[in-house]
């Protein structure tokens, strides 16, 4: 039989956008002087402190440029700050306008996401980034997914119990955590993936496109 939620909790890094843009990523590479594969080892090993507020973008900035001997002037941190939020900004083809139509049926829809403050900032301005009743960034709450408790919180705030939520991320500790909490979790990965298991475990207003 499948389940019929009554909320659907949305991550939004490659779920209700795209990936980062190679030419994004290329840019932030090329102000810190490194190759992209180093790049990208040391832009997430800071990633976490910086989506939960322990670090603010200076101090993010500098850290990572530490770990490959760099300096970082005011200018080229403002720069990168603004490229990594612009990075973010690209709609995914499909998963915004689904969470539009789920609402407007009434179901009812979060936004659950490590994010730190300047990319949060950023992407609330996007036109296309739909409307939720409950947005939870870590930023905020000083917690970042898979940690129980940022689930608890927007499963609080939407006022709904676990087992009558869909929950989508594209990581795999995020989607352990969430059915070790009761939702129903579906990996996202692959939108033509995603969108047939969630027609075959999940009965909605709306089905989502796979592209």
């Amino acid at each position: 039989m499948r389940v019929s939620p009554k909320a659907v909790i949305f991550d939004y890094g490659n779920v209700l956008c795209q990936s980062q843009p190679v030419a994004d990523t290329q840019a932030l590479a090329n102000i810190l002087e490194l190759p992209v594969p180093q790049f990208t080892q040391v832009y997430w090993q800071f990633r976490v402190a910086y989506d939960e507020g322990s670090l603010d973008p200076a101090g993010y900035w500098k850290s990572v440029a530490r770990t490959a001997s760099r300096e970082l002037a005011p200018a080229q941190i403002d720069a990168l700050t603004e490229i990594d939020s612009r990075s973010w900004s690209h709609a995914a083809p499909v998963t915004p306008q689904w969470a539009r139509d789920l609402r407007a049926a009434g179901i009812r829809t979060a936004l659950l996401s490590n994010m730190p403050f300047p990319v949060r900032d950023y992407i609330l301005r996007c036109a296309w980034l739909p409307d939720f009743d409950v947005r939870v960034f870590s930023c905020e709450t000083g917690l970042c997914k898979p940690e129980p408790e940022i689930y608890r919180n927007c499963l609080s705030q939407l006022g709904v119990q676990p087992s009558e939520v869909l929950f989508l991320d594209d990581r795999e500790p995020n989607i352990r955590t969430a059915e070790a909490l009761g939702l129903h979790a579906v990996l996202f990965t692959e939108p033509a993936c995603a969108a047939r298991e969630i027609e075959q475990r999940f009965s909605l207003p709306f089905v989502l496109k796979s592209s």
